[in-house]
């Protein structure tokens, strides 16, 4: 097992007196690939917001890097998550007056340092070299997840947070940026953790969480039925 880069332990959120994570605990390393199921309303979503630092939980505790980032004021929690979280949205979030290149910029601009070179690399690698100076309003949905890859990782995080990421293409689609997402986090010896409630893509990662009534665990992958 690689360096750990996550580990939540004993993560606990109530919304409506409903326990959304129920002493919720995972470990997250570098060298690891992890598919996160369970049923709509779950809590799929609130885990990774959780573990990106985009949520804080009513108890439990969250280390990045072996710090504990819990209780720490925003400013810091900000600086980390940009730092050490890429994140790969459904709806790709891209902002509409930019253009593909300085969507993907923008974690750098956040950093306050252009990196070029590994801009130029990225849009090599995701083949969207010529799409750079287009805006998302001309691009497909495959070309938009491209740039929002790129986006993710622009500041060479630890790990990659993917929230459904193939939920808005088509079979064809989703299987490429599949592919880059593993193939990326092969070349960056980043961990890749992509919520999703479809198990067509069980067979690719090396562990499945099911997240259900509050609770996750880890299930074998061939337990996992690709037709279901």
């Amino acid at each position: 097992m690689g360096q750990v880069v996550l580990q939540a332990n004993g993560l606990i959120i109530r919304r409506g007196g409903q326990a959304i994570l129920d002493e919720v605990s995972v470990t997250i390393s570098r060298d690891s690939s992890t598919l996160v199921q369970g049923p709509s309303g779950a809590g799929k979503t609130t885990l990774f917001d959780v573990l990106g630092l985009l949520d804080t939980p009513a108890a439990g505790t969250l280390l990045v890097d072996d710090q504990d980032v819990s209780e720490i004021p925003e400013r810091r929690r900000a600086r980390i998550r940009r730092d050490t979280v890429g994140f790969v949205f459904q709806d790709f979030r891209l902002i509409d007056d930019l253009t593909a290149r300085e969507n993907a910029a923008v974690p750098q601009e956040h950093r306050g340092a252009r990196d070029e070179e590994w801009l130029d690399t990225l849009f090599d690698a995701l083949d969207i070299t010529d799409l750079a100076d287009q805006y998302p309003a001309t691009l497909s949905g495959g070309e938009k997840q491209r740039v929002a890859i790129a986006r993710a990782l622009a500041n060479r995080p630890d790990v990659i947070l993917a929230d459904e990421p193939t939920g808005q293409l088509d079979p064809r689609t989703a299987t490429q940026v599949l592919d880059l997402l593993f193939d990326l986090r092969d070349r960056m010896e980043t961990a890749l953790v992509v919520i999703s409630h479809d198990r067509r893509l069980a067979e690719r990662f090396d562990r499945i969480l099911l997240l259900e009534d509050g609770t996750l665990t880890e299930r074998p992958p061939m337990t996992v039925d690709p037709s279901a």
